[in-house]
């Protein structure tokens, strides 16, 4: 049986006058893997901030049927001040917040697995505001994925990084398939497709692609 945990019906969102979403139905079931794409401007964002709970709906609900899960957020511009005093450790482990009851000695080890997952050892205690655009999205990553979430949402994790990092991303995603719920908004879906299992096209509302072979275009391939 199909485990929904999160379902939006007819959520419709508007900013400044523009309509951005409208009549927006979707159910994300436990384990899914979501490739999302679309323009620039066509709501992605949007919609990921609506799925956080960041944004509400002007219309339309937005329902946890199996209650809300704990989520991971990779957001597709970085909101951190590269003048606050701030190391790569700790914006990692700002990810750790939201789970209390862990001793210092789990905190370290998740810390200290995390850093070598994302490769950011070396840099560790270099000031956040000091490191490369692609350092940064590793640290934002790190952070994403250190509570182990039930729920990724992705937003286009591909910026800034190099090629290497790319596959680190996907074999990272890989890894996760099936064991956490992944919501992964990208431009660059040649390989990201071939990973999910679900493929939706984001342009003002959201329409379902079930071609297997669906890659970049926006509108979804014929089956």
């Amino acid at each position: 049986m199909t485990d929904t945990v999160l379902r939006l019906s007819g959520v419709a969102v508007g900013w400044d006058g523009r309509q951005v979403l409208s009549d927006v139905n979707l159910g994300v079931n436990r384990g899914d893997l979501i490739a999302i794409t679309g323009p620039n401007g066509g709501g992605k964002t949007t919609l990921m901030r609506v799925v956080l709970g960041l944004v509400r709906p002007d219309s339309g609900t937005v329902e946890h049927p199996s209650g809300r899960l704990t989520i991971g957020y990779l957001p597709q511009k970085n909101q951190i001040d590269s003048r606050f005093p701030v190391t790569v450790d700790e914006v990692i482990a700002q990810g750790l917040l939201s789970t209390p009851g862990l001793s210092r000695s789990d905190v370290s080890d998740r810390l200290d697995a995390m850093l070598d997952l994302v490769e950011l050892r070396a840099h560790r205690d270099k000031a956040i505001g000091t490191v490369s655009g692609g350092q940064l999205q590793r640290a934002l990553l790190g952070r994403a994925l250190i509570a182990r979430p039930e729920m990724l949402v992705l937003d286009e994790p591909l910026s800034y990084l190099d090629k290497h990092f790319e596959q680190r991303v996907y074999d990272i995603v890989g890894d996760l398939r099936g064991k956490a719920t992944i919501l992964l908004v990208s431009h660059e879906m040649t390989t990201i497709a071939a990973m999910a299992n679900r493929h939706l096209i984001v342009n003002g509302t959201v329409s379902e692609c079930h071609a297997h072979h669906h890659a970049v275009h926006y509108d979804c391939d014929p089956c």
